[in-house]
C-alpha cells in the first residue's frame, strides 16, 4: 500500500445524464462520447500515478467489468447528500484506512496530465492544502494531509463561488495553487481543443 491515496469522482456514463450544459449544444450522444472519452483519458492518466494508490468513486452504482480495471483502481460507491459530503467521506475513507495524503480529481478534464498529480503530492510535504483552481471558479484538484473538513460544508456546488469560500475557510492553512485549469461543461470548453473538435463533432 503506498501512502498517498488518489481519488476519482466519476458519473455513471448514462444518455441524458452526462454533461447535460454540453448536450445543449451537441446532443445528447455526443456529450455521451465525449465524456466516455475524458473518462478514458482520465482512466489512463491516473493509472501512470506510480505514487498512489487509486480509488474510483460512482456516483450512483459501482460497475464491475467497465474501464476502471479493478487490478489498479478500489471500487467504492459516493455517499451523501451534496457533493461537498460524498467528498468528505471519500477523503474521511482514505485516512481513516491509513492514508498520509489524499488527493481528489474529477473526470472532466482534458489537461490533467499524471505529473500534475505527481506533484501535488509532493507539494503536500510543505503544505496543508494542495488546490488545482479551474478557471470557472471552482477546482480540478484537491488534496490534502488530514482532513479539512470545513472545506466541504456550506458550499454552493457547481458555481463560480466554490474555490474563494473554500480559501476562505483554509485562511489559517497554508495552501498551495497549482496552475489554472479549464475543465469541460460546455461548449466553448471544447472549441480549442483539436482532438475532440475532429473526433467527435466535426466528423459528423
Amino acid at each position: 500500500m503506498h501512502k498517498n491515496l488518489l481519488l476519482i469522482f466519476t458519473r455513471n456514463p448514462e444518455l441524458g445524464k452526462a454533461k447535460t450544459r454540453l448536450a445543449k449544444t451537441v446532443g445528447d450522444e455526443t456529450a455521451l462520447e465525449i465524456y466516455k472519452f475524458l473518462l478514458e483519458r482520465t482512466k489512463n492518466i491516473a493509472a501512470q500515478v506510480k505514487s498512489a494508490d487509486k480509488a474510483v468513486y460512482y456516483s450512483v452504482k459501482i460497475r464491475e467489468n467497465d474501464i476502471w480495471d479493478a487490478s489498479i483502481f478500489q471500487k467504492h460507491q459516493q455517499f451523501g447528500e451534496d457533493l461537498g459530503i460524498r467528498m468528505q467521506n471519500a477523503f474521511k475513507n482514505g485516512f481513516d484506512v491509513g492514508y498520509e495524503k489524499v488527493l481528489i480529481i474529477g473526470s472532466d478534464l482534458y489537461d490533467l496530465t499524471s505529473e500534475i498529480i505527481e506533484n501535488a503530492f509532493d507539494e503536500l510535504d510543505k503544505n496543508d492544502v494542495v488546490i488545482g483552481p479551474a478557471e470557472d471558479g471552482g477546482y480540478y484538484l484537491l488534496g490534502m494531509n488530514s482532513l479539512q473538513k470545513n472545506v466541504f460544508k456550506n458550499k454552493d456546488w457547481g458555481t463560480e463561488t466554490v474555490r474563494a469560500a473554500t480559501l476562505a475557510d483554509l485562511k489559517d492553512k497554508k495552501v498551495k495553487l497549482l496552475a489554472f485549469k479549464n475543465d469541460i461543461d460546455i461548449y466553448e470548453d471544447i472549441e480549442n481543443i483539436p482532438e475532440i473538435m475532429n473526433t467527435f463533432i466535426n466528423s459528423k
